[in-house]
């Protein structure tokens, strides 16, 4: 039986968080790709993703209005066509990379920070090769066992050659129970061959939403996001982690209470 052709739809970015009044352009723009997808699904894209990171995107763009240098970050979410990542098709990835290309057309060339969750830091990992990419941000990656993925196809390795150049942060928990966090070490090993801005924190006893130290979480991406789009320096941690060899760049703890002593 011949495969139905997926239903046509578009992506879309949501409103635009921290734009200026007087419609300046941007210092920079952070792309949040929600989570909450499927290996396959043709349905619509699930509102309750995306709200879900929201709280994020406002916490970037307070974060870029106050400290120093004060700089105006946008932050956009990216609403995917279809809810799931569709085989060799990678509806999310596509989304992403229409997502940056969006970006430049509306405020001009701009470092982008991409920022994912499950199936979105998949696919914020395969859209940083647009030259205005400067980083990446991927939490709790999902990525199918090796031999569940395309029926029949040869077993492919997630590609990394388009993060050459832009820094990269993995962030998982030990305790996910919905993809395996070996399979996120192993694709940050490899990207770390190519590219020596790459690290890796692992948030011990957590699960595949990092509820239990969600406020560490967040304060570790607003520390990378800002000091990688924004001009800020860098926690010690973060530092230590992109200088380190692996393994122990790749496996560093996220230590409770991370965070508090960036705030003064």
């Amino acid at each position: 039986m011949a495969q139905q052709a997926l239903p046509e739809r578009e992506a879309r970015l949501g409103r635009a968080m921290g734009a200026d009044a007087s419609g300046a352009a941007p210092h920079a723009v952070v792309l949040l790709l929600p989570g909450g997808g499927m290996e396959h699904s043709a349905r619509r894209r699930s509102a309750v993703a995306a709200a879900a990171v929201r709280p994020l995107a406002r916490r970037l763009v307070r974060g870029a209005q106050h400290g120093e240098p004060e700089t105006s970050l946008v932050a956009h979410v990216v609403h995917y066509r279809y809810r799931g990542w569709n085989g060799n098709a990678a509806h999310p990835a596509g989304d992403a990379e229409w997502a940056v290309a969006e970006v430049v057309r509306r405020y001009g060339d701009v470092p982008v920070c991409l920022v994912g969750i499950d199936v979105g830091a998949r696919a914020a990992l395969r859209a940083a090769g647009h030259p205005m990419v400067t980083s990446v941000l991927a939490l709790s990656t999902w990525l199918p066992e090796p031999s569940t993925e395309g029926a029949g196809a040869p077993e492919q390795q997630e590609p990394v050659r388009q993060l050459i150049g832009r820094q990269v942060l993995f962030v998982h928990g030990t305790d996910d129970e919905h993809t395996d966090p070996e399979l996120s070490y192993r694709l940050a090993e490899r990207a770390k061959k190519a590219n020596a801005e790459v690290c890796r924190f692992e948030v011990h006893t957590d699960g595949h939403r990092l509820h239990q130290h969600n406020a560490e979480v967040v304060a570790l991406a607003e520390n990378f996001v800002l000091g990688t789009v924004c001009g800020r320096d860098f926690a010690r941690p973060v530092v230590d982690a992109m200088a380190a060899p692996p393994p122990l760049g790749l496996r560093m703890p996220l230590a409770t209470g991370f965070g508090q002593s960036l705030r003064r």
